[in-house]
């Protein structure tokens, strides 16, 4: 809490028990349509053609522009078409589609004992691996670990402080002991003597499995953090287990933050040689019928999870978020397939919202947690001044919707700074 910048996080309803005490169920598609998709790099090497056969974890392509994202196939099958299609970030990308023999016969990919191997090849093998950031960012993960130097602290992130999300305790209550394989890897990488395993206090029964779970294992502790938003917000978490704020990077505060099911799919790869080919995903809200944690291949269309698993819609008008409410971007239609970094699908019905005139309140600014002024925003890029709007930090935003939660007026403020930020960046400011 700052005292002159109010409170910057809030205790939302998170709605968790929809799933949160639900077996998490598998449901398999006959087709995926596999995104070639690294925000970075718009050109991936492809290589496989149309008509080739391919396994589970077979390679598809590779992206190297900037950093190194190897893309995988989930499904065993043939390959029947490489084409065009809108991803969720409402862009066209390249997708491989693959029409599923049903039988996932499973490529036989390089594993790695971690306590023998060097630092240096197990940054190597997370990095072909394709380990990416789970949590919703989809940042490669080995960039984190590459000569990675005074770090003090590991930091594992399964706080899931958005509303309706309980992907990450799931897979935590699935497979800890993978994801443990994974964090000491972790911890191994980046030389921290220490690893914090953080959970919110709301979750007692998880923080208990976990502590009976890391029982002798030196340096891993399970932390318990305050149940406010945006505590998962890897800036909000830092300073909640630090004290300390940083410019640019964790680094510079001698922490490396990863989320709890990133560990996990490294401890996957690891012990098995499988990349990311599958995501628990929470599908909840009130516009589905069945909220559900289900365990899909990556590239299953999101229509075909609401109407299987979830058991269909509840409304006509429904808003569908890939991710949380809160961040989770917007999409036009369900026929957008999950990618590595989804763990939630979130659909609500649309009741329109009656919005009024800003009431001069402060909220906005009191609740931001990137300490911004949300409403000089606005009103400055109603005038278009890019000097002031640099000056006000807009590119600080991270989008976490508390301004437009917490406004009385039911202003959209999220979605106006947002527009001021792309605005800002297109003018070519940085």
């Amino acid at each position: 809490m700052s005292l002159f910048k109010g409170p910057m996080r809030n205790h939302l309803n998170g709605h968790k028990e929809l799933t949160e005490h639900k077996e998490a169920v598998v449901y398999n598609p006959k087709t995926v349509y596999i995104p070639l998709f690294a925000g970075f790099d718009p050109n991936p090497k492809i290589l496989v053609n149309v008509g080739d056969e391919v396994k589970v974890g077979t390679k598809l392509a590779v992206f190297e522009a900037r950093f190194v994202v190897p893309v995988f196939s989930s499904v065993s099958g043939k390959v029947v078409s490489i084409e065009k299609r809108m991803h969720q970030n409402l862009k066209q990308a390249d997708y491989i589609v693959i029409e599923s023999d049903g039988k996932f016969t499973e490529e036989k990919n390089p594993t790695i004992d971690w306590e023998k191997a060097s630092v240096e090849e197990l940054v190597e093998f997370m990095k072909n691996a394709g380990i990416i950031g789970c949590g919703g960012a989809g940042f490669p993960s080995y960039v984190k670990y590459q000569g990675a130097k005074g770090i003090e602290r590991l930091i594992i992130n399964a706080v899931e402080c958005e509303p309706f999300i309980t992907s990450d305790y799931k897979a935590i209550e699935s497979d800890l002991d993978t994801m443990l394989v994974g964090i000491r890897a972790m911890k191994k990488m980046c030389g921290a003597p220490v690893a914090e395993i953080c959970i919110k206090k709301s979750h007692p029964e998880l923080i208990a499995h976990v502590n009976e779970k890391i029982k002798g294992l030196d340096g891993i502790t399970c932390r318990e953090v305050p149940d406010v938003y945006p505590m998962g917000w890897e800036r909000t978490l830092i300073y909640e287990v630090t004290g300390q704020r940083y410019d640019r990077l964790p680094a510079e505060v001698h922490v490396v933050i990863n989320n709890a099911t990133t560990a996990l799919k490294f401890g996957t790869a690891m012990l098995t040689g499988m990349p990311i080919v599958n995501r628990m995903v929470t599908v909840s809200g009130d516009g589905v019928k069945n909220p559900v944690n289900v365990i899909v291949p990556i590239g299953t269309l999101a229509s075909e999870i609401v109407n299987g698993p979830a058991g269909g819609y509840t409304s006509d008008k429904i808003i569908m978020s890939f991710g949380g409410p809160m961040m989770g971007g917007t999409v036009p239609n369900d026929d957008i397939a999950i990618d590595r970094q989804n763990n939630a699908l979130t659909v609500q019905i649309d009741k329109g919202i009656d919005e009024i005139a800003c009431l001069r309140c402060g909220r906005c600014s009191d609740y931001c947690p990137s300490g911004l002024q949300p409403v000089r925003i606005n009103n400055v890029m109603k005038m278009n001044d890019m000097d002031r709007l640099g000056k006000l930090q807009v590119t600080k935003c991270i989008e976490c919707g508390m301004c437009t939660y917490v406004c009385p007026s039911k202003i959209a403020v999220t979605e106006n700074v947002r527009r001021a930020k792309r605005a800002y960046m297109a003018f070519g400011k940085k």
